[in-house]
Parts: structure tokens; sequence; C-alpha cells
């Protein structure tokens, strides 16, 4: 399928964490925010999650509006024919191979950093929430460039 400016983006794409709850509703908002309808975009967690404010906070900062978002687990997803899984913890890419076992599909492992773990003030780890935020949004556009 064809981006809005002609990147090449494949039909149906699923992005990966632990918990569903920071990284890949981010990524797939990101994803969403940048390419629209052009494809379709999921996300799905290993173990089931909370959505956290601090992922919510960082995104609105960009525009971008994940408050209503329900985390879900791999079990839970409508769909599962995927062209393109990217997996962003080990034990999502875990998971992801196992999808490629049984269907055609590919899976990416693009490390990201669990800003969860980040200790501080409030402001200090909502700066770890706004690098992955950054470091994702620079991937994505990297990697689906024109």
């Amino acid at each position: 399928m064809k981006g809005p400016n002609g990147e090449d983006l494949p039909d149906a794409m699923l992005f990966a964490c632990t918990f569903n709850a920071v990284r890949s509703p981010m990524a797939a908002a990101i994803m969403r925010h940048l390419y629209g309808t052009h494809a379709f975009v999921d996300c799905a967690g290993v173990k089931a999650g909370e959505l956290d404010p601090l992922a919510v906070e960082a995104l609105a900062e960009i525009g971008i509006d994940i408050e209503g978002y329900k985390p879900k687990t791999f079990a839970e997803l409508d769909d599962s024919s995927f062209d393109l899984i990217v997996s962003l913890s080990p034990e999502a890419h875990h998971k992801a191979l196992e999808f490629t076992r049984v269907m055609a599909v590919e899976a990416e492992y693009w490390p990201t950093m669990d800003p969860t773990a980040h200790e501080g003030t409030r402001e200090q780890r909502l700066d770890a929430y706004r690098a992955v935020r950054d470091g994702l949004m620079k991937k994505i556009k990297a990697r689906f460039a024109a």
C-alpha cells in the first residue's frame, strides 16, 4: 500500500510490547498520525496492562490523543492477519516470532527503552517518555520513508 507521499506501507501492521501500556500504543498512534488510514495499524501486549498516563501526556504534547485507548493482549486481537509485526520489547519479539511460524508475516525487532523503569522527579520521568516518543517517531519516519 502507498502512503500519502508515496511511502511503501504494509496493508496491516501490529506494534507489540510487554504490557501494551506505553510503547506499542505510542508507536501505533504515531503511525496513525503520520499515515492516517493508508494502513491498518493495531497494537497489543504479551500481558494485560493499563494505559500509562505519562504516555498519554507525552503524546498529547505533540497533538496525538490516546486517552481512550484500552490495552489488549495478543489473544484479544480482533484480527491476526498482519503483514508486519514490529516488536518493541524482547518478550513481544518472542511472541511475534511465534506468529511467523503459523502465518506469512514479517517480524522486526526495534529495541525500545521502557520509560516506566526511569526514576526521578515527575518531570525527569516524563522526559524518559518523551525520549521514547521521539525515538519511535524518528524510527517510524525512517522505516517508512518514501
